[in-house]
This record gives C-alpha cells, structure tokens and sequence, in this order.
C-alpha cells in the first residue's frame, strides 16, 4: 500500500507542477520542464530494485508522457523518454504479442519522430533501400548520437516480436548500420550499448546459418569493459547467447556466477541487474541439462 501511496502522491505532485506552469502560458518553459520531468520518469523507473512495483506502476506513467507528449508533439528529447519507456516496459512486463507488438510500433514511431524533427534528412530513411539508407545514415554526425541510438534501440525492438515477419527481419541490416554508426560516432555511449546490441544481434544464429559468435564476443568483451561491469545483463546474455551456442561450459559458468555475486544496483541498471539475477540463477540452475 505505502508504495502505492508513493507512486500517487509522485504523480500528484507532478501534476500540481504541469499545471501551475500551463498557467504562465510560457510554452517554452512546458517543454522543458516536462522533458526533465520525463527524464525523471525514466530514472525512477531504470533505478528500482523492484520490478513488480514497476510492472504495476508504469502504466501511470506511460499514460503521463503520452500527455506530455500530445501537448509538446515538437519537443525531441520527450520523444526520446517515451520511446525508453515503451519500449523498456513492453518488451519486459508484457506478455501479451498484440500488446508488445502496439508498444513497440509506439516506442519506435516516438523515436523516429524525435530523430526526423532533430534532422529533417532522416525522416522516413528507415523505408528506403539499403544502399540509400546508409547514405543518409553517414549524414547524422556526433551531436545527434544520442537520437539516432534511441532510433536503432527503439528499431531493434519493434522488431524483436516480429520474428517471424521476414520483412521486418530483413531490416536488422539496417539497425546493424545503424548500431555500427553509432559506435563510430561515440562508442562509448551509453556505456557501449552499441556494443552489446550488437552482440545481440551477432549471436542469434550460430556460424552455420550465417551467424557471427565471434564477433559477437568480441562486442559482449568490449560492453562489459565500457559499461565498467555494471551492466550484469551483457553477461547473463553473453553466456546465454554465446556460451550455451558454444558448448563452453565454464565461460557460461563463470559469468553466471558473476552475475549472482555482483551488487545489483548501479545508476540507471537497477532493475535491469536485478532482473538479470534472476535470469542468471534459472540459466545456472538448468546448466546440467543444456551441457
């Protein structure tokens, strides 16, 4: 009940904010306002250590920023938290394919539109043919690295439920370039997501099929290395993906135990470890059957 309260009393107190502000009639002032608000949204939900209160407490939340943005539809950055939001929300807590596949359409329509307004070159690139697809890809250049990961991110996980969708499959050539551009651009960001949805995406069918799990090691090392370790979901999928495909039973292992033994929580990875614990002791624990 107490978290309940809390979780009401946040969006009362929100609330209160939004509309002494609409009474300045300052529109300025309600973008911003409502972009570091919808930044805060998002914190507050990527630092909890308890996933239940965020599967039954979000939804306020992503009723809240789709009113941020109805009311503030030019305003990039509110585009980008909403597109986090849905597509965090949807492709964890949501078990339902038709409720995934509608809130991955929104997180990459969200994101998509935060990038054309932030560069006008790159509205609906994602519909043209790959050779002209890399070449508006070459335009967007550092400023815009933060946009354009939030578009590959947001692109990968509308894919994700469509998997058996050939076209849609046929566009992770595309988020490949995309994820690639980025890592140019700062491969840093995001502590090396690049890198790591990149591993992800290397290592999802093995060598045979045309799957590199080479180079999609390569990509966990590096995440693991620029996330500072803090990331415990590159290992739990580092052994998931590349070791079960390997047979390497003691790499598996060993990044398993890391997992379990590290401290979960960690700004902005919170609930992500915490949820990457317990996908770490199930895959422990069905180990001796797998190998």
């Amino acid at each position: 009940m107490l978290l309940h309260l809390r979780v009401s009393g946040t969006l009362l107190r929100l609330f209160v904010v939004i509309v002494a502000i609409a009474m300045t009639g300052c529109s300025s002032i309600m973008s911003s306002t409502t972009g570091r608000l919808a930044n805060n949204l998002s914190s507050g939900i990527l630092n909890q250590d308890d996933p239940q209160t965020v599967a039954d407490g979000a939804p306020a939340y992503l009723i809240l920023i789709d009113g941020f943005i109805e009311e503030n539809p030019n305003y990039p950055y509110l585009l980008f938290a909403g597109a986090k939001l849905y597509g965090a929300y949807g492709s964890v807590f949501v078990e339902d394919p038709n409720r995934r596949l509608n809130m991955s359409d929104k997180a990459f329509d969200y994101a998509a539109r935060g990038l054309c307004l932030r560069r006008s070159f790159t509205c609906g690139m994602e519909k043209l043919p790959y050779d002209a697809f890399i070449e508006r890809l070459k335009l967007v250049k550092k400023g815009e690295v933060d946009a354009l990961y939030s578009y590959a991110t947001s692109w990968a996980g509308w894919i994700e439920p469509r998997a058996q969708d050939w076209n849609a499959v046929a566009d992770l050539a595309k988020v490949k370039a995309a994820m690639q551009h980025v890592i140019a651009l700062d491969e840093g960001y995001d502590n090396g997501g690049a890198h790591f949805y990149l591993a992800v995406l290397e290592s999802l069918l093995p060598a045979a099929m045309g799957g590199k799990p080479e180079l999609a090691r390569q990509h966990f090392e590096r995440a693991i290395v620029l996330s500072g370790g803090k990331n415990l979901m590159v290992k739990v999928y580092f052994a998931e993906r590349y070791a079960r495909m390997k047979f390497d039973r003691p790499l598996h292992d060993r990044l398993l135990k890391e997992v379990i033994e590290a401290d979960p929580k960690a700004k902005d990875y919170t609930l992500s470890n915490t949820l990457a614990q317990r996908r770490a002791h199930k895959l422990l624990n069905s180990a001796d059957e797998y190998f």
